[in-house]
């Protein structure tokens, strides 16, 4: 009896339209996107003539558009999201992400909807909900291990998606508060004000000081480049890239690395195929480092990986050259005399 191929698909980020389609360009088979409102990246948001416009581009290459209405809602906005829905299934959007579920209680034309990770989907319980409610792709917690994945894929029939690269955050996903308990911006609203990366001291019970201004709660980002196969047979078909707040240079790297990693696994199983059309023509060789990261982590996929964080710093880290052997009287002329030209052309970033 022959078997259908199972659909693999590489879920890009866009906060513009601009980085939707180079998305595209670099071989993404959907991408997720926020409107003008409702979105958990309060600040990348889009109009339904951009929104369009991609749905359009998109749609030549059977490359899907998910649109990101992922808050939680105040009664008194259901009436303003019901017809933003109504607008953005007329222009072409294949699917929402949500987390409040009363959106699952309005009017809402034949569109499909996926579970957001703030939904907090750790569980076989959980996603075998989501789906008896009629969502029919989840998006599970980063903080899962291959076991509990497969744990989650051998109970349900859904469709899996699971972070493969991008941000952590140092609570489970869907379940921080810090931002709206310190400073009355919740996540959940769109409006995290990333109190976990800023610098921290700690005390012991006795007054003394443990360690000084250290971003004791910065997590380092995620990569899971090299367990794509294992998340494939643990029962992942979708493949999220983290990156709505991220440019133009990050979208195009970072898609074009998974693109050409799963494209690998694809030439070498004959059980899997591409879930879009198209090839890509890189005009660069992809490299991870060379864009934003705090430095990598495959988190808990495997066992519980002991060097996780981010303490020095919470900002990109960058690609390592090598080690300083001697320092001349002169570096600091030159390099004095060369940084504007590194500034210019971004040479060491």
């Amino acid at each position: 009896m022959k078997h259908t191929p199972r659909s693999i698909e590489l879920l890009a980020p866009a906060k513009d339209l601009t980085c939707g389609i180079e998305a595209i360009h670099h071989g993404a088979d959907a991408v997720y996107i926020g409107a003008l409102k409702f979105g958990a990246r309060a600040a990348a948001g889009n109009t339904l003539e951009d929104i369009s416009r991609l749905c359009e581009y998109a749609h030549l290459f059977n490359v899907k558009i998910y649109v990101a209405l992922n808050t939680i809602l105040r009664e008194s906005e259901l009436e303003e999201i019901e017809k933003m829905i109504e607008d953005l299934y007329r222009i072409g959007v294949d699917v929402l992400i949500i987390q409040d579920m009363g959106i699952t209680r309005l009017k809402l034309p034949p569109i499909p909807l996926h579970a957001s990770t703030q939904t907090d989907n750790r569980t076989p319980e959980k996603v075998k909900f989501l789906e008896s409610v009629g969502f029919s792709q989840v998006v599970l917690a980063r903080e899962l291990s291959l076991q509990e994945i497969r744990t989650i894929a051998d109970q349900t029939k859904v469709t899996l998606e699971a972070f493969v690269h991008g941000a952590l955050c140092v609570s489970y996903s869907g379940q921080c508060y810090l931002s709206a308990a310190l400073g009355g911006r919740s996540v959940n609203r769109g409006a995290c004000a990333q109190y976990c990366r800023l610098p921290y001291t700690m005390t012991d019970a006795k007054g003394q000081e443990v360690v000084s201004n250290k971003h004791l709660l910065s997590l380092k980002d995620l990569n899971r480049a090299d367990y794509l196969e294992e998340l494939v047979d643990a029962g992942v078909s979708s493949f999220k890239i983290e990156g709505r707040l991220k440019d133009l240079v990050y979208v195009k790297n970072i898609t074009a690395y998974y693109r050409q990693k799963l494209d690998q696994l694809l030439a070498s199983r004959k059980d899997l195929c591409r879930a879009s059309y198209g090839y890509s023509r890189l005009t660069f060789h992809p490299v991870p480092e060379k864009s934003f990261n705090r430095g990598f982590t495959p988190f808990f996929l495997t066992d519980r990986t002991r060097d996780i964080t981010s303490f020095d710093t919470p900002k990109s880290v960058g690609e390592k050259l090598g080690k300083v052997k001697k320092v001349e009287p002169t570096f600091l002329l030159s390099l004095l005399l060369i940084f504007p030209y590194i500034m210019e052309t971004g040479l060491f970033f």
